[in-house]
C-alpha cells in the first residue's frame, strides 16, 4: 500500500477509538492505534479519543503519555461518548463480557483482548451479541495478535497452498518464567475470579488460536494435565505493571489458577497436536514455538526469532534436503509493503499495528473481521475442555461444538 500522504489523511472519515484498560495491553494497543495511520494507507483515520481506567490520576498520566485526547474513570461514560466509534477492551477477563455487550448495544464496534471471556457461558453471550450487532453494521474482533506477524501470516498462506500436504502433527510450546519466585505477589492474573485461568488462558489461548489458524482446522478433543506449583503468595502492595508487582509486608492469599498446562489434542482431520503452556519455565521469557509437520514438508516458527520461518520441503531429493531459513522481510510478504527495506526486521509491537490495520479495513468494507467473537468462543471451548480433562485425570474430552 505504501506510505500515506499526510494531506489526504485529514480528509478521511475519522474512527474514534475508546480504550478501556491502560496497563500492559493498553500501552501495546495504544502503540498500534497511534502508529497505524502513519504507516498504512487506511480508508478511515483512527483517532485516540479517550482511554478509561479506575485510577483517575494514573489514567490521565497514561493518556498524556500515549496520546489519548481524554481520560475517563467509568467505562460506561466512555461508551456513551459521541466521539467513540470503537471500544477497545484491554481489561482483565472478568469484565470483557459486560463491557463488550454494552458497547455493541450502544452501536459501537468492539476489539476485545484474548481470551474472549473467563467462561464459555460469557463467551456465548458475547458471540451472540456480536452476531446480532453485525446485522446492524457493527464489527467485533478478538485480539489474537500473533496471527499478525508477517512470518505466521506467511506460514498460513504456505499451508493453505498445500506446501505441507496433509497435516500429521503440530507441536506448540509457550513458556515464561515470571512466576518462578514464590514471593511474586498475588496479582489479578493469579485469581480465577478475575483471570478465568492461569497459564492456560494467558498463554494457552494464544497457542490454541495460532495452531488452529496455521493448520486451517479446529481441534476436536484434548487430554490434559494442569498444576499449581505455588499455592499461596504474598498479597500485592499497590498497582502492578506489566508482569511485575510489589508485595505487601504482611499477608498471603491463595492462588486459584494453574501455573502450567500440558495437553495433547486431535484435529478434525485426525492430525495430532501437543501443547505446553507454563509460567514456570526457568530462563524462558516469552518463548512461543510452533512446528507443523505434513506429508510434503514442515514449517517451524519461534517468537524469539520472529522475522524468520524454518521450512523443509520433503519433496526435494534427500541428498540436499533439510530445513532452510526464510527471512520474512520482503515487500511482498504479509504487512511488509509499508515498512522498511528487506532485512530490516519488525518486532512484537508491530503485531498491534497490523491488528489495527486489519480491523479498520474490515470496518470500512463492512466485512466480518477475523478472528471473530465466534472464533474466540471456540478457543474458550477448547480451554474449558482442557480444564475438564485435567479435573478427570487426563480423560480424553471432546470439545463442544
Amino acid at each position: 500500500m505504501g506510505q500515506p500522504h499526510q494531506g489526504d489523511e485529514a480528509e478521511k472519515p475519522p474512527l474514534g477509538v475508546g480504550m478501556v484498560g491502560y496497563a500492559f495491553m493498553g500501552a501495546a494497543h495504544s502503540q498500534g492505534w497511534r502508529t497505524v495511520g502513519r504507516v498504512f494507507d487506511l480508508p478511515r483515520r483512527p483517532v485516540l479519543a479517550a482511554v478509561c481506567g479506575r485510577d483517575g490520576q494514573a489514567v490521565r498520566a497514561m493518556a498524556d503519555r500515549h496520546g489519548w485526547a481524554a481520560a475517563e474513570t467509568d467505562w460506561r461514560a466512555l461508551i456513551a461518548r459521541d466521539d467513540v466509534d470503537l471500544v477497545d477492551i484491554c481489561t482483565p477477563g472478568d469484565s470483557h463480557a459486560e463491557i463488550a455487550v454494552a458497547a455493541l448495544a450502544a452501536g459501537k464496534h468492539v476489539l476485545c483482548e484474548k481470551p474472549l471471556a473467563n467462561t464459555v457461558d460469557e463467551a456465548e453471550v458475547m458471540a451472540a451479541a456480536a452476531e446480532a450487532a453485525f446485522a446492524r453494521g457493527q464489527m467485533s474482533m478478538v485480539g489474537f495478535n500473533y496471527r499478525r506477524l508477517p512470518a505466521t501470516s506467511l506460514a498460513r498462506s504456505m499451508v493453505a497452498e498445500g506446501r505441507l500436504g496433509a497435516l500429521r502433527h503440530v507441536r506448540v510450546t509457550y513458556l515464561q518464567d515470571w512466576l518462578v519466585d514464590p514471593e511474586f505477589p498475588l496479582t489479578w492474573r493469579l485469581r480465577k475470579e478475575l483471570a478465568g485461568s492461569g497459564a492456560l488462558g494467558d498463554l494457552g489461548a494464544h497457542i490454541v488460536d495460532l495452531a488452529q489458524y496455521l493448520a486451517g482446522e479446529q481441534l476436536v478433543g484434548v487430554s490434559a494435565l494442569t498444576e499449581t506449583f505455588v499455592r499461596e503468595r504474598p498479597l500485592p502492595g499497590g498497582a502492578s505493571s506489566g508482569l511485575s508487582a510489589v508485595s505487601e509486608a504482611v499477608g498471603v492469599g491463595t492462588v486459584t489458577v494453574d501455573d502450567a498446562a500440558l495437553f495433547t489434542a486431535r484435529f478434525a482431520s485426525g492430525a495430532l497436536a501437543s501443547f505446553e503452556a507454563s509460567r514456570f519455565a526457568t530462563g524462558r521469557k516469552n518463548s512461543l514455538r510452533i512446528e507443523l509437520n505434513g506429508e510434503r514438508g514442515s514449517l517451524a516458527f519461534d517468537l524469539e526469532r520472529l522475522n524468520e520461518l524454518s521450512y523443509h520441503d520433503h519433496t526435494e531429493p534427500g541428498a540436499h534436503a533439510g530445513f532452510r531459513r526464510i527471512l520474512v522481510t520482503e515487500p511482498d510478504h504479509p504487512y511488509l509493503e509499508a515498512w522498511w527495506p528487506p532485512g530490516h526486521g519488525l518486532g512484537y509491537e508491530h503485531t498491534f499495528v497490523h491488528q489495527a490495520r486489519d480491523l479498520v479495513h474490515a470496518i470500512a468494507a463492512g466485512r466480518p473481521p477475523v478472528p471473530s467473537f465466534a472464533d474466540g468462543l471456540q478457543v474458550q471451548r477448547v480451554l474449558a475442555a482442557v480444564e475438564e480433562s485435567a479435573e478427570k485425570n487426563s480423560v480424553y474430552t471432546p470439545i463442544a461444538v
